[in-house]
């Protein structure tokens, strides 16, 4: 089980590799991460949120605008919902899906 940090794995795919192998013959993965949204008109006003309020909160809140402009970066460039199922495949993953 992994939560909002395979996206920090320096090599994702070795870190999924490397979670496939440490597993017991069929055992479970879930990993909980951010991820893309599909709605277009949701994802404009998340876009919004993420990079205009998130960072911001982070200084008045933490005193760090820049480890939550880092977050929201992070989310960004990490791997769509498909892209992951792909990935976690090629680690040998079987039955792979998500829920939005």
């Amino acid at each position: 089980t992994i939560a909002f940090g395979l996206r920090n794995v320096t090599d994702v795919d070795l870190g999924l590799r490397e979670a496939y192998r440490v597993l017991k013959p069929g055992g479970r993965f879930m990993c909980l991460e951010f991820s893309q949204i599909p709605n277009p008109i949701f994802r404009q006003i998340y876009d919004a949120y993420s990079f205009n309020v998130i960072p911001g909160l982070g200084e008045v809140i933490a005193n760090d605008r820049s480890s939550y402009q880092y977050l929201v970066e992070s989310i960004r460039k990490f791997s769509n919902q498909e892209e992951l199922i792909s990935r976690m495949g090629g680690a040998g993953f079987q039955e792979t899906k998500y829920t939005n």
